[in-house]
């Protein structure tokens, strides 16, 4: 056998070189594109990550903030023309019917008024309710908070049920008078009392929205505790900061003191 084909036979293979394919190529170019390795690119993509979970953690937050914030301007917008109305006529608004339909019926957002005893010509009405929504349409508001609920209120008819008309004709100009007493109040977290004998308390159901009145006149069921007390239509309300817990207490609650609807009743000469 000729030495050259024993030597073919002899010799051990050659080690190949590994070509990669232009895929594993271009893989291993983005790879290392401006010097990442495959672990510096996994850790740069987890830093995003948590970052864009932080940012949009953040903007929840502050859209939270801005609904409340918008909740508060409206419960102190009702406030005043609460108070406007009661300057300009003597009395608060009577509710209105929560029952009604906005989109249907007529006579929703006004003030529910019935005949009073006797009598069923105008003036002598008196509030059908002193529990059921903020009468939107006789005050000139917006019918719902940003959470697209009616604004809950409580009013007692001795500060608005209308003069009749045997009052006006003996001189009388308002329903209240200094002597006139509210009997709805306010309390705390631990029962304390924030305010007391108030004449009238609104209520916005918050987030949330449980036991908040829809603009088709359903109500929101699901209120528990303290949230009940803000829809169970008893003359106990409850005010405190909101907690975090899932569908706990968030309702937004104001009231009209009566010392200072009284004093600019006073003012405006409506009142001795």
């Amino acid at each position: 056998m000729p030495p050259e084909a024993l030597n073919s036979m002899t010799a051990w293979p050659t080690k190949q070189r590994f070509t990669a394919n232009p895929q594993q190529k271009s893989m291993r170019h983005i790879l290392r594109m401006g010097g990442f390795s495959l672990v510096e690119l996994t850790i740069v993509l987890l830093v995003v990550s948590l970052l864009a979970g932080g940012m949009l953690l953040s903007i929840s937050g502050q859209q939270e903030r801005i609904t409340n914030n918008e909740a508060k301007e409206f419960l102190e917008s009702a406030r005043e023309a609460i108070t406007g109305f009661t300057l300009s006529q003597g009395r608060l608004p009577c509710p209105g019917n929560p029952t009604k339909n906005s989109q249907v019926d007529t006579d929703a957002g006004k003030e529910a008024l019935i005949c009073s005893p006797g009598s069923c010509t105008a003036p002598d009405k008196q509030c059908e309710f002193e529990f059921g929504v903020l009468p939107w349409v006789s005050l000139g508001l917006k019918e719902t908070d940003p959470w697209g609920n009616r604004i809950s209120y409580f009013v007692g008819k001795e500060f608005a049920n209308p003069l009749t008309k045997n009052e006006i004709d003996l001189g009388v100009r308002s329903r209240v008078t200094l002597s006139t007493v509210g009997r709805a109040k306010v309390v705390d977290e631990a029962g304390r009392e924030v305010g007391s004998e108030l004449p009238a308390v609104l209520v916005s159901h918050g987030a949330n929205q449980l036991g908040a009145w829809r603009s088709d006149g359903s109500k929101i069921a699901g209120a528990s505790l303290d949230e009940e007390e803000n829809s169970n239509a008893t003359l106990t309300f409850v005010a405190h900061p909101p907690s975090s817990a899932p569908n706990s207490f968030d309702d937004h609650v104001v009231w009209i003191v009566p010392t200072i609807l009284k004093s600019r009743l006073v003012v405006i000469g409506k009142l001795p």
